[in-house]
């Protein structure tokens, strides 16, 4: 594993070890939450590499024993209120989802601790997922009133299919790594002291082969998979529980530590 520079002040982390480049989500006093501005940074970072020939596969992992623990709920009031600011939001977030699914070089998601929510998306659209035995993974979205949209569930629907992704989003649960095996979130799972080597073994393995055959293997599966595309108004449908009433009690009974009393409104 190369070195990691400690700076707090950056919520994404850049290293390069020769052909292998990791980027660390950097906020383990939220559990690697992501707001916009993480989004963001995400995404850019993901571009920078992209930009980069010499490199052959990409590692994506969080700081301080977690993957990710989903959006920053913190941060709902100014960044996710409304259908207007949540579709705002989603564009920061796809932009970045789109640069590690899309982008030149292969992606492994090294998967320890909470890989919820937002991160269970994010590792989702990586093209081989390393789990730890001890990790934890789900959607509880559910209990704040909200649902994806249509750019975070196409990906979530490709990767299990529409029958585990029902599952998943409607029971809400958070379950271990052999229920996401079973589901296929994960590739594969290792023991919690050697999920680390192992997902470097992952990337050094994609880095050996030919880059340009990864690259158009890569490209070739993501046509596969293509959609007709999305009417506006179905876009706009993916954000509309935002404006709903739910939501609000949702997100408020969230930040109060309380069980959330919906109204169907």
């Amino acid at each position: 594993m190369p070195d990691i520079p400690a700076a707090a002040a950056d919520t994404i982390l850049v290293a390069r070890d020769g052909a292998i480049a990791t980027v660390t989500l950097n906020r383990p006093d939220r559990m690697n939450a992501l707001d916009s501005a993480t989004w963001r940074k995400l995404a850019d970072a993901m571009a920078g590499l992209s930009a980069d020939p010499a490199l052959r596969c990409v590692v994506i992992r969080g700081a301080g024993g977690n993957f990710a623990s989903g959006a920053d709920i913190q941060s709902f009031a100014r960044e996710r209120s409304d259908a207007a600011q949540a579709k705002a939001y989603a564009v920061d977030m796809q932009r970045a989802m789109r640069n590690v699914a899309e982008g030149t070089h292969p992606t492994v998601a090294l998967i320890e601790g909470v890989c919820v929510g937002g991160g269970l998306e994010l590792a989702s659209v990586c093209d081989i997922r390393v789990a730890a035995r001890s990790s934890r993974f789900g959607v509880p979205i559910k209990k704040l009133g909200h649902t994806m949209s249509y750019g975070e569930l196409i990906p979530l629907v490709d990767l299990v299919g529409p029958a585990a992704a029902r599952e998943i989003l409607l029971e809400g649960e958070v379950f271990g790594a052999e229920r996401a095996l079973q589901f296929g979130l994960v590739s594969r799972i290792v023991a919690d002291d050697a999920v680390e080597g192992e997902a470097y073994a992952t990337a050094r393995r994609i880095a050996e082969g030919a880059p340009v055959a990864a690259r158009l293997h890569r490209k070739l599966i993501r046509r596969v998979l293509d959609r007709r595309p999305l009417t506006q108004a179905e876009i706009d449908e993916g954000y509309a529980a935002t404006d709903t009433e739910d939501y609000k009690i949702g997100v408020r009974a969230f930040l109060e530590k309380k069980a959330p009393r919906f109204t169907g409104r």
